[in-house]
C-alpha cells in the first residue's frame, strides 16, 4: 500500500522544551494508526502538525505525494475530531454535520444529503433534526464523526475522541469507530492514552515517549514482543524483575532471581549478564503438589488477592523482596475460597516462551 502520510524528521521545540524530537513516520493510505502514550509524551503534538494546527520546527509532512508542512488545517484534505465534540448548540443535528459543506459553498439541498448519508454511517439517520442537547453523549460523539466524515477528507485525525464517555459506552464505540473505519476505507490517527483502545482499534500502534518513538508495530507485536520495560509496562501489565545470566545455550538463557532460577527462550539474548527479565501476570499459574515436574518455578508467599470479577490477581513476595503478579482466571462457579490466600506459601510457574528479557537501562 502507498504511504498517505510521510513525516520526515519532524521535530517541535517550545524554546528549550523538546516536544518532539526527529520523528520518521510512514502512514499506509487506509491504515488505521494510533499514537499511543502518557500525557506529555508529544502524541498529541504530532496529531496536531499533521492536521495543520501546529508548524513543526523543522521537518517536512508529505500529505498524497504533496508537501504541506507550511499550508493551514483548511488547505490540506485532513479532518480533524476534538475530544470535546464542539457542537453548535443553536444548530440541528444537520445543521452541524452540513455546516462545513455549506463553507465549501455546497447548496443547502445537497448538504443535506450529505448530512443524512453520514448520520445513517453513523446508525442515527433518524436524528437530522435533534438538537445537540436533546442527546447522549454517545450521540453526540456520533455527530462529531458524522460532521468529521461528510467532507471525505483523505485522513481523518482523532484526538481522543472517547474520553468524555463512561466505561460502557467507551467499550461498544471502539468497536463502532473500527467498523466505521472498516466501511469507509480512509486514513484513521487517533491519539489515546488508552492502551484497550489502542489494541481493540488499530492496525498499528506508534508507543510514544518524551518527544520519541519508542516502538512501532502491530498490537499484538507491542504486546508479545515489547522492545523496552517501559513499552512492556505501558502495554499492559508486566512483572519486571533484576536478574543476572548465568548460562547460555542451545537450551536457552538461565537466569538467577534472588536466588531462584528461570530458563527463558527469548531470542534477544542482552550481551550483558545484569538483565531484567519480564512476564505478563496471565501467562504465570500456580502449582500444586500434583505438578512436581515443573521446574521452571519461582517460590513465595502471597501478600495480597483482589477480585476482578472473571480473574483473581495475587501478589506474590518473592524471596528477595520483589512482588510478582498473577492474574487467574475464574472458571463459572468457581469459589474464591479454592484460590490461594495471603500468608500462604506458593510456587509459581513460568513457561520460558513466556519470559522476556531487557538490557538494564533500555
Amino acid at each position: 500500500m502507498p504511504a498517505i502520510i510521510e513525516l520526515r524528521q519532524i521535530s517541535k521545540h517550545y524554546g528549550s522544551v523538546i516536544g518532539i524530537e526527529h520523528v520518521e513516520l510512514s502512514v499506509e493510505d487506509g491504515e488505521f494508526l494510533t499514537l499511543l502514550g502518557p500525557s506529555g509524551c508529544g502524541k498529541s503534538t504530532l496529531l496536531r502538525m499533521i492536521g495543520g494546527f501546529e508548524e513543526p520546527t523543522t521537518g517536512q509532512i508529505i500529505l498524497s505525494g504533496q508537501d504541506v508542512t507550511d499550508l493551514p488545517p483548511q488547505k490540506r484534505n485532513v479532518n480533524m475530531m476534538f475530544q470535546d465534540y464542539a457542537l453548535f448548540p443553536h444548530m440541528t443535528v444537520g445543521q452541524n454535520i452540513a455546516y462545513g459543506l455549506k463553507m465549501r459553498g455546497i447548496g443547502k439541498v445537497e448538504a443535506r444529503q450529505k448530512a443524512e448519508g453520514a448520520l445513517d454511517l453513523v446508525s442515527m439517520p433518524d436524528k437530522i433534526d435533534q438538537m445537540p442537547h436533546q442527546m447522549s453523549g454517545g450521540q453526540r460523539q456520533r455527530v462529531a464523526l458524522a460532521r468529521a466524515i461528510v467532507r471525505e477528507p483523505k485522513v481523518l485525525l482523532l484526538d481522543e475522541p472517547l474520553s468524555a464517555l463512561d466505561a460502557n459506552l467507551r467499550e461498544q464505540m471502539q468497536i463502532e469507530l473500527k467498523h466505521i473505519h472498516d466501511k469507509l476505507g480512509i486514513t484513521f490517527i487517533m491519539v489515546t492514552h488508552d492502551q484497550t483502545e489502542a489494541l481493540v482499534m488499530s492496525d498499528r500502534v506508534i508507543v510514544m515517549e518524551s518527544g520519541l518513538i519508542a516502538q512501532d508495530g502491530t498490537p499484538e507485536d507491542l504486546y508479545e514482543r515489547p522492545a523496552t520495560p517501559y513499552v512492556a509496562n505501558f502495554i499492559g501489565t508486566t512483572n519486571l524483575l533484576p536478574g543476572q545470566i548465568t548460562a547460555r545455550n542451545e537450551v536457552g538463557t538461565r537466569v538467577e532471581i534472588g536466588g531462584q532460577s528461570l530458563l527463558t527462550h527469548y531470542e534477544k539474548v542482552p550481551a550483558q549478564d545484569s538483565v531484567q527479565v519480564g512476564t505478563r501476570p496471565e501467562k504465570a499459574r500456580f502449582l500444586s503438589g500434583e505438578d512436581a515436574e515443573e521446574d521452571n518455578t519461582l517460590l513465595g508467599c502471597v501478600v495480597e488477592c483482589i477480585y476482578h470479577g472473571n480473574s483473581l490477581r495475587t501478589t506474590v513476595r518473592l524471596n528477595d523482596e520483589q512482588n510478582f503478579h498473577v492474574d487467574a482466571m475464574l472458571p463459572m462457579g468457581m469459589a474464591r475460597a479454592a484460590s490461594p490466600k495471603p500468608g500462604d506459601e506458593v510456587r509459581i510457574a513460568v513457561d520460558p516462551d513466556n519470559i522476556l528479557m531487557f538490557e538494564i537501562g533500555s
